[in-house]
């Protein structure tokens, strides 16, 4: 079964949705998680051949992605992080490679045909890439 899960998250609320449903799969299995975020602000992008210190977005970042996963070793759970930097999408398909991943798991926001066509989308592109199987949830705004 799954051994190892790269866990794709944004830093906003549809972080939630994927990290509460992949937190009850790796328990089930016993997989180890690689929580991935993926920086992509001008500084970011720009970091290593601009030799840049970490922004503030950057700092923060790497706060929120280490307090999810304090929260998921709370319950037991074994979990790396990995705070990569550029383009979600180029970043994710590489992650999934260079950590042995054997599932993907991200959240979607389901935005309309319009926006993706204009916009593309970081899962529509990733999931078209990698070679293992991507699990896919849909963030829904708690009803309130």
């Amino acid at each position: 079964m799954y051994r190892r899960i790269l866990v794709a998250i944004e830093h906003s609320a549809a972080d939630r949705t994927i990290v509460d449903h992949v937190a009850s799969l790796a328990q089930l299995t016993q997989a180890e998680l690689v929580l991935v975020h993926v920086a992509d602000g001008w500084a970011a992008r720009n970091f290593k051949q601009l030799k840049l210190r970490e922004s503030e977005e950057i700092q923060d970042d790497r706060a929120y992605l280490e307090s999810v996963a304090d929260t998921l070793r709370n319950k037991g759970l074994t979990v790396e992080t990995r705070l990569l930097m550029g383009d979600p999408s180029t970043e994710i398909v590489k992650a999934v490679t260079t950590e042995r991943a054997d599932m993907l798991a991200m959240a979607t926001h389901g935005h309309r045909f319009l926006e993706d066509l204009v916009k593309g989308t970081t899962v529509d592109r990733v999931r078209h890439l990698v070679t293992v199987p991507v699990l896919l949830l849909k963030h829904t705004e708690p009803a309130g």
